[in-house]
């Protein structure tokens, strides 16, 4: 299992080089085996032409350590962490400092919900967390991370599986999913979303966000119990 995971974690990796969300190694992705309490992780520093499956380092859930693996894990480990725990539904993490979407970080401004190609991937404009006090930064700056973006997700009642994006004030992009591979798409997405949203707003600066009924029309045809976008699973 742990192998399966290690190549679908470095794939994951790579697909956030290949489509230009990642410059240097300014990002890192993980996967977690629910089952065993591990996560797979990117290690920390390591350039994506040189990185390979065994070079993914395996961590504990419950206490970071590592299990397996010569090299160090991403400095971002602790935040990946806090995530899986709070969120037990998802099965990948990203982390990334994609161009536009962490323009948006910058400003500490959420990306909005402007046209249909956001809503077909979130229900509503992607938050943007406080910023951290001068406490959480010198003290576990990386888990306090993780608990800012929690702390907004509980404190706003945003459901992390509507909600699979999050900008982290001054900083970049998280993003997560059921699996590593949807968690990619969906920082691929945000990057576009931000994109978009950006130009949007260079061209009428007066634009209003999607209406309510076009937003929820276009999240749930492809989400929920009643989703009718695309193909139906053969049994």
């Amino acid at each position: 299992m742990l192998e399966s995971l290690k190549n679908r974690v470095l794939e994951a990796n790579l697909f956030l080089e290949r489509n230009r969300l990642i410059t240097l190694t300014w990002g890192n992705a993980s996967a977690i085996d629910r089952p065993s309490g591990l996560v797979v992780i990117k290690p920390s520093g390591v350039s994506y032409a040189e990185m390979k499956a065994e070079d993914m380092v395996v961590v504990r859930l419950s206490d970071g350590n590592v299990v397996e693996g010569a090299l160090n894990p991403s400095s971002d480990t602790p935040t990946h962490l806090v995530l899986y725990r709070a969120f037990p539904s998802i099965g990948g993490v990203i982390h990334t400092h994609s161009t536009f979407a962490t323009s948006f970080a910058q400003a500490k401004a959420p990306i909005p919900a402007l046209g249909t190609t956001h809503a077909d991937h979130f229900l509503g404009e992607i938050p943007v967390t406080r910023s951290m006090t001068p406490e959480e930064i010198r003290s576990d700056y990386e888990a306090n991370t993780g608990l800012v973006i929690t702390e907004l997700f509980e404190k706003c009642s945003i459901d992390p599986n509507e909600m699979p994006a999050v900008l982290v004030a001054s900083h970049g992009v998280f993003n997560w999913g059921p699996t590593v591979e949807k968690a990619a798409e969906n920082a691929l997405v945000t990057e576009r979303c931000a994109e978009m949203a950006l130009y949007g707003k260079m061209l009428g600066s007066d634009m209003k966000p999607i209406s309510d009924e076009l937003l929820g029309k276009h999240y749930f045809r492809k989400h929920g119990k009643n989703a009718y976008y695309g193909q139906k699973e053969q049994k």
